[in-house]
C-alpha cells in the first residue's frame, strides 16, 4: 500500500512523503522536493560581493546562516579574517537566530503533533489570548473541511497529551513563544540591520558598529528569551518526552553524523568553536574533509553528472528524468549517508567533549529520561537537542557582549582578487551548510551551495542508500495508513527546509 503524506504541512516549503505500508509499518519512504530554483546558475557572473545578500534570499527562516556561509567563503577566497568585534557580532546576529527558529519549530511547527488543541474548548478562563485560540478552533473544526494552512489544523488522527491542565499550559506558551521569537529578531537586527535578510553581514566582519547603547538593547532581548527557554522550553520538551517516551526510539537515522562546528570563538571561523566541527561514523569522530562530500543525483531531477565533488558540481535541470523523483540531490560523505542538524551538533560535539556545559546538560537529561546519549538520534531526540542548544546559545551570547570593545574595527579592509576560490561553512539551526566560490576575472565563475535539507531529505543515492530522513521512517509503526501522525512527527522533527534543499 503507498500512501502520499503531501503537502506536508508545518514546514518551510513543498514536500511530500511517498510511504510503502506492509501490515502497519513504513517499509519505504521517499522524499519529494516538489520545485527547482537554480540560485547556483544566476549568480554565475556576478560581482562576489553580491553573493551574501543574494544567497540569504534562498530563506527566510535561516538567512543569516547563508550571509554567514557566504561571507566565510569570501574571506577564504579574499585571504582575509575579519577583526575580534565582527566576528562576535556575526555570532551576536546568528546565534539570535537560532533561538528564533528553535522556539518556532517546536511550538508553532512540532509541539501540535503532541498538543491536543482541542482541548481547548474546555476552557472556561478568562485569558484573552486563550479565549480567541478557543474561538478560532472552533470556526475551524465547525467547517466541513479545515483549511489545510490554518494554524491549529489539520488535526490527524492519533494519541494526543490527554491532561486538559497540561494541554492548555502548553497553547498558552504557544503564544507566549512567538513574543520570544519577535525578541529574538529584534535582537539580531539590531546589529543584522534587519530580519530577514541582513544588510549588515559582509565579509571581512559586520558595518554596524559595537556602540554600548545596541550592546544593552542586545542583551535586554536576549535575557528574556533565555529566561523562557530555561523556564518553559526545556521543561516542555521535557514534558512530551515523559508522556511518548517511545519516540525516543522511533525516527532512529542509519548513517552517520555532520557538524561544520557553530559560532566560532576566534578569528578564524574554523578555529575553537561553541560547538565542535567532526564526522562522526561508528562511534569515531574525525575532521571533516570538503573533499570527501560529492552529490548523486541517480533518483534527482538533473542530467548533470552523479557523483561530483562540491568544486566539480553540475546543475542541469531535467524535469521529466526517468525514475528521479525529487529535485533534491543526495549528497554523501565518503560515500556514506550523513544526518545534519540538532542530533548531529550535539552527538559530534559530546563525542570530542568540546564543551562541558552542554555535556552536562545531555548527561543530566539523559539520566532523567533514563536514555543513553546515542538514543538523541530520535525523534524526541532531535526535539531536546534543540532546546539544550537553545540554552547553551543564550548564555554563550550574553557572554560575548562583554568580550565586544566599542569602538574598535567592526570590519576587515578587502579587495576582490582577479581569481581565487574559497569554502565557508556553518550551521544554520537545521544543519550543515557549506558555500563555495570559485573567482574568475573578478567575478563569481561557480557557486555551490550544499544545504542542509539536501542532506537529511535527499533522495537515494547512486547505491540505493536512501537519505537520513527515508531511512527514519523505515520501520515506524502507524496505527491509520492514510494519515500516519507517526510519520508526520518523524519528519517534523527534522525541520525540513525544501527551499533551501531545493535552492
Amino acid at each position: 500500500m503507498k500512501v502520499d503524506l503531501g503537502p506536508i504541512t508545518r514546514i518551510e516549503g513543498h514536500l511530500n512523503v511517498r510511504t510503502t505500508i506492509d501490515n502497519g509499518v513504513v517499509t519505504e519512504a521517499q522524499c519529494m522536493s516538489e520545485m527547482f530554483r537554480g540560485f547556483e546558475i544566476f549568480l554565475k557572473g556576478r560581482d562576489p560581493l553580491d553573493a551574501q545578500q543574494i544567497t540569504q534570499r534562498i530563506c527566510g527562516v535561516c538567512p543569516y546562516a547563508h550571509a554567514i556561509a557566504s561571507s566565510y567563503a569570501q574571506e577564504n577566497a579574499y585571504k582575509i579574517q575579519a577583526p575580534a568585534n565582527g566576528r562576535i557580532l556575526h555570532n551576536l546576529i546568528q546565534g539570535a537566530n537560532h533561538l528564533y527558529d528553535y522556539l518556532l519549530h517546536f511550538y508553532q511547527l512540532s509541539a501540535l503533533d503532541f498538543v491536543d488543541v482541542t482541548a481547548i474548548l474546555k476552557y472556561t478562563g478568562k485569558d484573552e489570548e486563550l479565549l480567541a485560540v478557543k474561538q478560532w478552533v472552533q470556526a475551524e473544526l465547525s467547517r466541513k473541511k479545515a483549511f489545510p494552512a490554518a494554524p491549529f489544523l489539520p488535526r490527524l488522527s492519533g494519541q494526543y497529551i490527554n491532561d486538559p491542565e497540561l494541554n492548555i499550559g502548553a497553547l498558552k506558551h504557544y503564544l507566549e513563544a512567538m513574543t520570544m521569537e519577535r525578541k529574538a529578531n529584534q535582537a539580531a537586527a539590531i546589529f543584522g540591520g534587519k530580519f530577514p535578510h541582513s544588510t549588515a553581514i559582509f565579509p571581512g566582519g559586520c558595518t554596524q558598529e559595537a556602540r554600548i547603547d545596541l550592546i544593552a538593547a542586545y542583551q535586554a532581548l536576549i535575557r528574556e528569551v533565555r529566561d523562557f527557554i530555561r523556564d518553559k522550553y526545556i521543561p516542555d520538551v521535557v514534558a512530551v518526552a515523559g508522556l511518548f517516551p517511545e519516540y525516543w526510539k522511533i525516527g532512529v537515522s542509519r548513517g552517520g553524523f555532520m557538524s561544520y562546528g557553530l559560532l566560532p570563538m576566534t578569528p578564524d571561523p574554523q578555529g575553537k568553536q561553541l560547538f565542535a566541527a567532526g564526522a562522526l561514523l561508528d562511534g569515531q569522530v574525525t575532521p571533516v574533509d570538503f573533499g570527501q562530500i560529492t552529490q548523486d543525483v541517480k533518483y534527482a531531477r538533473y542530467s548533470s553528472a552523479s557523483g561530483r565533488t562540491v568544486r566539480d558540481s553540475e546543475i542541469t535541470p531535467a524535469a521529466g528524468k526517468e525514475g528521479a523523483y525529487t529535485w533534491s540531490k543526495a549528497p554523501r560523505y565518503g560515500g556514506k549517508m550523513m544526518e545534519v542538524g540538532p542530533a548531529a551538533r550535539v552527538l559530534v560535539d559530546y563525542h570530542q567533549g568540546n564543551n562541558p556545559d552542554l555535556k552536562a546538560l545531555v548527561d543530566k537529561c539523559a539520566g532523567q529520561a533514563q536514555i543513553t546519549p546515542q538514543e538523541l538520534n530520535s525523534v524526541l531526540g532531535r526535539h531536546l537537542c534543540r532546546a539544550l542548544q537553545a540554552a547553551v546559545i543564550a548564555d554563550f551570547l550574553l557572554a560575548e557582549t562583554e568580550r565586544l570593545d566599542p569602538g574598535a574595527p567592526t570590519m576587515a579592509e578587502l579587495a576582490i582578487p582577479e581569481s581565487g576560490e574559497g569554502f565557508g561553512a556553518t550551521e544554520a539551526s537545521r544543519g550543515a551548510l557549506l558555500h563555495y566560490l570559485k573567482i574568475e576575472k573578478g567575478k563569481i565563475a561557480k557557486y555551490e551551495c550544499v544545504v542542509p535539507t539536501t542532506w537529511n531529505a535527499s533522495p537515494r543515492d547512486d547505491q540505493g542508500q536512501p537519505g537520513a530522513m527515508e531511512s527514519a521512517l523505515i520501520g515506524t509503526k502507524v496505527a491509520t495508513p492514510e494519515e500516519q501522525i507517526e510519520s508526520v512527527r518523524v519528519v517534523h522533527s527534522f525541520d525540513p527546509c525544501i527551499a533551501c534543499a531545493v535552492h
